[in-house]
């Protein structure tokens, strides 16, 4: 099984009680909940009893497993939903050796994200699987994506729609990295497998040109 980063993210309240909640009133053990998030029992034993902070590919993973979004399991209530989403207000993230900035709103069943992908990066070999669609487009640099058997690389304009069930994997292709554009849905299902990893994956087969 493959472990998500351990990197703590900065600024997050304690979602630890919110965390237990959830697992309790969705009637998933321990057990099976860290398996479908890609951690260890005693990992996710730490998360939900506050001695460890999740780092934002956990929050994720766990928003998938429990069938919510990342701001409810934050604890997030907005007084109105803000249609605008302004660039000073995009604080960067980093977590995972990647670094995300929102760039959707909180509570939607949308997530929106402006993803900076280095180039060798610690989850270049990580395969995602779970329920719902991914949208990307490159802003810059050149980007691999990995669907299924086949090998996809996407150039400045380019774009996939895909169904996340099909396990994928996303790589900087250029020296520099890349930048994204990342879309998908959190649909409401506790069914999710995120990360399957390299082992569990077959080799992927030809290199196409998007």
């Amino acid at each position: 099984m493959t472990t998500l980063s351990d990197e703590p993210a900065a600024g997050l309240p304690t979602v630890a009680p919110r965390l237990r909640d959830l697992r309790r009133r969705s009637g998933i053990t321990l057990e099976s909940a860290a398996q479908r998030a890609g951690l260890s029992p005693a990992h996710l034993s730490r998360l939900e009893t506050g001695r460890r902070q999740p780092s934002l590919p956990m929050l994720l993973a766990l928003a998938h497993t429990y069938g919510t979004t990342v701001s409810d399991l934050l604890g997030e209530v907005p007084a109105e939903q803000d249609p605008i989403v302004r660039a000073d207000r995009m604080e960067a993230s980093p977590a995972g050796g990647w670094t995300y900035w929102r760039a959707g709103g909180s509570a939607r069943a949308l997530q929106a994200l402006r993803v900076h992908v280095p180039h060798g990066g610690a989850q270049d070999a990580l395969v995602r699987v779970h329920p719902g669609e991914e949208w990307l487009y490159v802003l810059r640099g050149q980007m691999r994506l990995a669907l299924g058997e086949a090998t996809h690389v996407l150039d400045v304009g380019d774009a996939a729609h895909f169904d996340s069930m099909t396990p994928h994997r996303i790589a900087a292709a250029s020296a520099g990295g890349a930048e994204l554009l990342f879309v998908h849905t959190l649909l409401q299902s506790g069914a999710s497998e995120l990360c399957l990893g390299d082992r569990d994956h077959r080799a992927i087969g030809r290199t196409n040109r998007a």
